[in-house]
């Protein structure tokens, strides 16, 4: 990569960050390129160069999230560590995620973006499921999983309960309840007749 290939890769990835950054807090009907390139500084006609337009900017901020997301989750599923451990940072990353991208933007820009909707699909597909299947599997050899959990039965419940999470931690917030959180995990890894051994 040369100089001018290595300036153009930083400006694009600073007007990327800017642009994630603001779909923090704003709606992206309610987000202008003159508000994106003020914040960037750089011009609008340098945004459009590079994307061609708000919508295709956005949809490259959501990809990239979610190729970031997916690559750090890959990482921790293949590092040494218990389920127990593999799972609770799962569910720290989906809590962090709320924090960058909220579930119902996502849900709303997948709705919006067929394209990108399918990227995800197939992202899901071909990492994802895969690295949750050799969790399972490695969870059931080593004696961490019972025998008794289906492969399927793991994936419906795990899907169920990060979709889920966020309202959990609402929850916890309005109520100021932490135990909450706690005893929520604990019937997740134990059930509730089980206990920690």
């Amino acid at each position: 990569m040369n100089g001018f290939e290595k300036r153009a890769a930083l400006i694009k990835d600073k007007i990327l960050n800017t642009t994630l950054e603001m779909l923090k807090t704003l709606e992206p009907s309610n987000l202008r390129i003159a508000d994106i390139a003020k914040a960037a500084q750089v011009s609008q006609v340098t945004i459009y160069n590079y994307f061609g337009g708000k919508e295709a900017l956005i949809h490259e901020v959501v990809k990239n999230y979610i190729d970031s997301s997916i690559s750090d989750f890959q990482k921790y599923m293949q590092q040494d560590g218990t389920v127990k451990e593999k799972i609770e940072r799962m569910i720290l990353q989906d809590k962090e995620a709320y924090h960058t991208l909220s579930p119902f933007l996502i849900n709303q820009l997948l709705t919006e973006d067929k394209e990108l909707a399918e990227y995800v699909q197939k992202e899901t597909n071909e990492k994802i499921i895969p690295s949750m299947i050799k969790l399972i599997e490695d969870g059931k050899e080593n004696g961490e999983i019972s025998e008794k959990v289906t492969t399927q039965a793991f994936l419906v419940f795990i899907n169920f309960y990060l979709k889920h999470y966020q309202e959990l931690v609402e929850m916890v917030n309005q109520e100021n309840n932490t135990d909450l959180i706690e005893s929520m995990h604990h019937i997740f890894f134990y059930g509730i007749c089980g206990k920690e051994e």
